[in-house]
C-alpha cells in the first residue's frame, strides 16, 4: 500500500463508504485548533471519511499546519501531508512555501527547493502571491544567485510593477547587501509611478513599503545620512517609516538624532505605536533624557500598550540609566517577572548604581523564581561585584555559572573579572587570567588591564599591555592616551612629547570629553573648555564662583590630573572646565535651588571634578547625579554613592 492509500484511504474504504458530510462544515472547528493534536482528531475524521480527497479540505489542514502561529505551526507534518495530497492547486504550494519561508535559514531553504519543484507542475503556474514568499526565503538563507533568476522570472510573467513583488525583490537585495541593485529597481519603480497621476490608494501603500525598505537597508549598512535623504523625501510615510529611522539612528549610536525623529514624529498625525516605543527608548537611556522617558511611559500606560517583558525591560534600562532607580524598581515590581530578561535589566541597573547588595539579592531572587540565569544576567552580576569591589563574591559567580549553570563564559565575562581584579590592584593575576583565558582575549580586555595598571600606578606593566595594545588596534586611541598619561603623572614629558608625536603622525585623535545635561526637555551639550553656548558668560561667571566657594570650604585642586607640561596656576585653570563642570555650572544657572541636577558623561570622570561635585553638593544643597562610562556617581552632602571607588 503506498503512502498516498495510507492516508487519504484508510482500511481500504473507497470514499463512497464514508459520511457524505462536507468538508466545509468542519472548517470553523479548525479555525479553532489551539494545538496540532487538536488538528490531529480533524485530520483523522476527514482521512476517515475520505474527504481528504477534497482539494480545499487538505488545503485548509495544510494551511493550519503551515502558516498558523508559531506556537501551532508543524512543517513537517505539513510537508507530509502537501507531499501526499493528489491534487495541489496554487494556493497549496504558496501555502507550504510560505510556512518554510518564515521558518529559520534551515528550513528557509526548504523554501526554494519547493518553488523549484512548482515550477516543475505541469499543471500550476506561480502567481503574485507566491513570489513574496520564496524571495523572502532567498533573503534569508543568502541565496542571491537563485534569488536573481526569481527576479527573471517575475519580469518574464509581468509581474514588474506589483508592488508586494517588487518590496520583496528589493528587500532580497537589500538584505543580501547589494544596495546598487536595489536602487536600480526601486528609482524604476517609483520614477515610473510617478508618471501616473491617477495611482490608487493600494499601489501608494506599495511604495511606501519600497520607500521603508530602502531606508532599512541604508541604516543596515549604516550609511544614516542616505537613510535621512530618502527620508525626507517621501510624500507619505507610515508608522514603519518612523521606526525604521529611529532604530536605525539608535542602533548605529546617533542617539541624539534618533530622539530627535522621535520628537518630530509626535508633533503629526501618525500615533507611535509597540515597536516605536521599543526602538527610541535606548535612545533616551544613553542621554539621560529623563523627562522624555517618563512621557513615553505615560503615553504607553494611556494608549493601552502592553508594558510586556520587552517593553517593561527597557523602561526598567531607561529609569536606571537617567538615574532614578526606585521609578526602575516600581517597573520591575509590575511587571510578570517570568523572563530572564526582565531580571537581568533590574541586576543591571542595581550594578551601574554601585547597589552590589542589591544586585546580588535580586539574582538570588531570580533563582527562587524558577528562572534560569542567562550569560547576560551573569556579565550584569559581575559587573556589580566589580563596581563594589567583592572579589570573592565576583570568583564564586564565574564560577558558579560554569559549575552550576553550565554556561560557557563569552569574552564579557572574562573582562568583568579582568575588571574586578585588577581595580582592586591584584594585577599579576589579572594578567595570569588573561594569559590563560580560552579564548583570544579582545582589546577590551587589555584595555581594562591598562586601566587598572594607570589607577594603580604600574608602569611596568602598563607599558607592556599598551603594546600588545596598539600592535592589536594601533589606531584606537586607548592606549595612546593612556600610556602617555602615566609618563605625565611621573613628569616624564619626553616619553609625553614621544606618544603624542606618534599619534599625530598616525592621525590618531583622542575622543574628547562630552558631557550632556537635559533642562526642560532641552538636550544641552558640552566639550572641554567650551565656550560656544549661547549662556557662556553667565556658565563662566558661575564657573568662578563655584571656584571662589570651594576654596573658602577648603578645597585644593588634584593638579595632577592635569597631564600637561604647564605651571601649578594654568594647571589649576584647566581643571575648571573641565565638560562635567561646565554643566554642573548650567544646570546651577538652570534650575531652581534645591533641585536636583542630572548629568551624563562620554568618559570616566576625573578624580578632581569628582572631588570638587562632592564639594559643589554640600556647598549648593544640591543632589547631583553623573554617570560616566562605568557607573553612577549620586553626589550628596559632599559624599559620593561609589564611596570613591570607581
Amino acid at each position: 500500500m503506498n503512502p498516498t492509500q495510507t492516508l487519504y484511504s484508510p482500511g481500504g474504504n473507497s470514499p463512497a463508504s464514508s459520511p457524505a458530510t462536507h468538508p466545509s462544515s468542519l472548517f470553523p472547528q479548525i479555525n479553532k485548533c489551539r494545538t496540532i493534536r487538536d488538528l490531529s482528531q480533524i485530520h483523522a475524521v476527514f482521512i476517515k471519511s475520505g474527504q481528504m480527497r477534497d482539494t480545499l479540505a487538505a488545503a485548509e489542514i495544510l494551511r493550519f499546519c503551515a502558516t498558523s502561529n508559531l506556537h501551532h505551526r508543524d512543517l513537517d507534518y505539513a510537508h507530509k501531508i502537501f507531499n501526499q495530497m493528489p491534487q495541489r492547486n496554487c494556493f497549496s504550494w504558496n501555502t507550504i512555501i510560505r510556512g518554510f519561508s518564515e521558518s529559520d535559514e534551515d528550513k528557509a531553504v526548504i523554501a526554494i527547493t519547493l518553488f523549484c519543484d512548482l515550477m516543475s507542475d505541469e499543471f500550476v503556474e506561480p502567481n503574485r502571491f507566491t513570489f513574496p514568499s520564496v524571495l523572502k526565503a532567498c533573503a534569508r538563507t543568502g541565496k542571491i544567485q537563485e534569488g536573481k533568476q526569481i527576479h527573471g522570472l517575475a519580469l518574464k510573467l509581468g509581474l514588474s510593477y506589483d508592488e508586494f513583488v517588487m518590496s520583496n525583490l528589493v528587500r532580497m537585495y537589500v538584505v543580501c547587501g547589494l544596495m546598487k541593485d536595489a536602487c536600480v529597481l526601486f528609482y524604476k519603480n517609483i520614477i515610473e509611478k510617478d508618471m501616473v497621476v491617477n495611482v490608487d490608494r493600494r499601489k501608494r501603500d506599495g511604495d511606501v513599503v519600497l520607500w521603508n525598505v530602502m531606508i532599512d537597508g541604508y541604516m543596515r549598512l549604516g550609511d544614516c545620512k542616505a537613510a535621512r535623504m530618502l527620508f525626507d523625501k517621501m510624500r507619505q510615510r507610515s508608522v514603519v517609516s518612523w521606526n525604521t529611522m529611529i532604530s536605525g539612528y539608535s542602533q548605529n549610536g546617533f542617539f541624539k538624532d534618533a530622539v530627535e525623529v522621535f520628537c518630530e514624529m509626535k508633533k503629526g498625525d501618525i500615533r507611535p505605536n509597540y515597536v516605536t516605543l521599543v526602538s527610541v527608548l535606548p535612545a533616551i537611556s544613553r542621554l539621560g533624557s529623563l523627562e522624555l522617558g517618563e512621557w513615553l511611559h505615560l503615553y504607553a500606560e494611556s494608549n493601552g500598550i502592553r508594558i510586556d517583558d520587552v517593553l517593561g525591560s527597557a523602561l526598567i534600562d531607561m529609569y536606571s540609566k537617567c538615574g532614578i532607580i526606585e521609578k526602575a524598581i516600581q517597573v520591575f515590581e509590575r511587571l510578570p517577572r517570568e523572563n530572564v530578561i526582565t531580571w537581568s535589566a533590574m541586576i543591571n541597573g542595581f550594578a551601574i548604581h554601585g547597589q552590589a547588595g542589591d544586585a546580588i539579592d535580586c539574582f538570588s531572587k531570580m533563582r527562587q523564581a524558577g528562572v534560569q540565569p542567562s550569560d547576560v544576567a551573569y556579565i550584569n552580576l559581575l559587573t556589580a561585584c566589580s563596581h563594589a569591589g567583592l572579589i570573592e563574591e565576583g570568583r564564586k559567580y564565574f564560577s558558579q555559572m560554569v559549575s552550576v549553570d553550565g554556561l560557557d563564559p563569552r569574552i564579557e565575562h572574562f573582562g568583568c573579572m579582568v575588571d574586578l581584579l585588577g581595580r582592586s590592584g591584584l594585577l599579576d593575576e589579572a594578567e595570569e587570567f588573561i594569559l590563560n583565558m580560552p579564548i583570544k582575549p579582545d582589546d577590551v580586555i587589555w584595555k581594562a588591564l591598562l586601566g587598572a595598571c594607570r589607577m594603580h600606578g604600574n608602569i611596568e606593566m602598563g607599558k607592556r599591555v599598551a603594546n600588545i595594545l596598539m600592535d592589536m588596534v594601533p589606531h584606537d586611541s586607548g592606549a595612546y592616551v593612556a600610556l602617555s598619561n602615566m609618563y605625565a603623572s611621573q613628569g616624564n614629558w619626553s616619553e609625553v612629547s614621544e606618544m603624542r608625536l606618534r599619534m599625530k603622525e598616525m592621525d590618531i585623535r583622542k575622543d574628547p570629553g562630552c558631557s550632556w545635561i537635559n533642562i526642560d526637555g532641552v538636550l544641552h551639550e558640552f566639550l572641554v573648555e567650551d565656550d560656544s553656548h549661547p549662556r557662556a558668560k553667565e556658565i563662566n561667571s558661575m564657573l568662578v564662583e563655584i571656584s571662589d566657594k570651594l576654596r573658602l570650604a577648603g578645597y585644593r585642586p588634584i593638579t595632577t590630573q592635569v597631564l600637561l607640561n604647564l605651571e601649578e596656576e594654568d594647571k589649576e585653570n584647566a581643571l575648571h572646565y573641565h565638560s562635567e563642570k561646565i554643566a554642573t555650572a548650567f544646570g546651577l544657572i538652570s534650575t531652581s535651588p534645591g533641585k536636583p541636577i542630572r548629568i551624563v558623561k562620554n568618559l570616566r570622570i576625573c578624580e578632581d571634578c569628582h572631588s570638587s561635585i562632592k564639594l559643589i553638593s554640600k556647598v549648593y544643597k544640591r543632589k547631583i547625579t553623573v554617570r560616566d562610562r562605568k557607573r553612577f556617581h549620586h553626589f550628596q552632602d559632599g559624599s559620593c554613592s561609589c564611596m570613591d571607588y570607581w
